[in-house]
């Protein structure tokens, strides 16, 4: 057994967006290794299926807001079952310290004496950016990229920081943000944000059935009509997801290439 994976320890496992291939390969053997794994709703099934035949599958995800599982019951399981000596690996789509509460579930372990590790995993963002042949920021016109989760209780309002995110030199990350689509495109033309400014809306991304819709922010309500509630559903907006604009030479150099 790996040194790094001993008996009666966690494992925060970055899963990735859904592909199994974009796992990194100490995310791949340390999920092999684990005894026992609490997956969220939004791990892949061919990530899963990389877990030990005999390993004790555990499923504490959510899916538009209908929880399996509190986090303080997802906390004490992951605290009960190390404490039993098993080897524990806790996979989180995505990357486990953006948007995954990782930290509440290492403190919660800290307290109660079990040591916890990270191995980060490709976040959502990052991975429809490579889908799209786009780039998450751009010389020149995106110089930063601020990453913001829609995701709220049922009946709170939506409190971003609308000045910073309406600046045109940055591209905004809205996770989970189908629900509030169209509150954010008003949130963010009021504070100034160029209703022409383009966007992509990225359905399932990484997976057989993904989706890259683009479009202006102010067609940004449009844009997710048709998408499901259950879909996993990332908003890009700014500068540097525009669709390429590919000149008469640039296509036929293309050509070139394919034949």
């Amino acid at each position: 057994m790996n040194d790094d994976f001993p008996a009666g320890l966690v494992w925060l496992v970055g899963a990735g967006p859904g592909d199994p291939e974009l796992l990194t390969r100490k995310a791949e053997r340390l999920i092999r290794a684990a005894d026992v794994v609490f997956f969220d709703a939004l791990v892949g099934d061919g990530v899963l299926a990389l877990a030990r035949p005999d390993a004790r599958m555990v499923s504490v995800g959510k899916r538009s807001g209908r929880h399996s599982k509190a986090q303080g019951d997802i906390n004490e399981l992951l605290l009960i079952a190390a404490k039993s000596g098993q080897r524990v690996v806790r996979l989180k789509g995505g990357d486990p310290s953006v948007f995954g509460r990782s930290a509440e579930e290492m403190e919660h372990l800290a307290k109660g004496g079990i040591a916890c590790k990270v191995c980060p995993g490709i976040t959502t963002a990052s991975a429809a950016a490579a889908s799209a042949g786009a780039s998450l920021t751009l010389r020149g016109s995106a110089r930063g990229i601020t990453y913001v989760t829609a995701h709220l209780r049922a009946g709170e309002p939506l409190k971003l920081d609308w000045p910073t995110l309406a600046s045109d030199s940055q591209t905004v990350g809205v996770y989970m943000g189908r629900a509030a689509a169209r509150e954010i495109a008003r949130g963010l033309m009021a504070a100034g944000r160029d209703p022409d400014t383009p966007v992509m809306v990225a359905v399932n991304v990484s997976r057989p059935d993904e989706r890259l819709i683009r479009g202006k922010l102010s067609a940004l309500a449009f844009l997710v009509a048709t998408i499901s509630d259950d879909d996993p559903t990332l908003l890009l907006i700014g500068e540097a997801v525009r669709a390429p604009e590919f000149t008469p030479a640039a296509l036929a150099q293309f050509r070139v290439i394919a034949d």
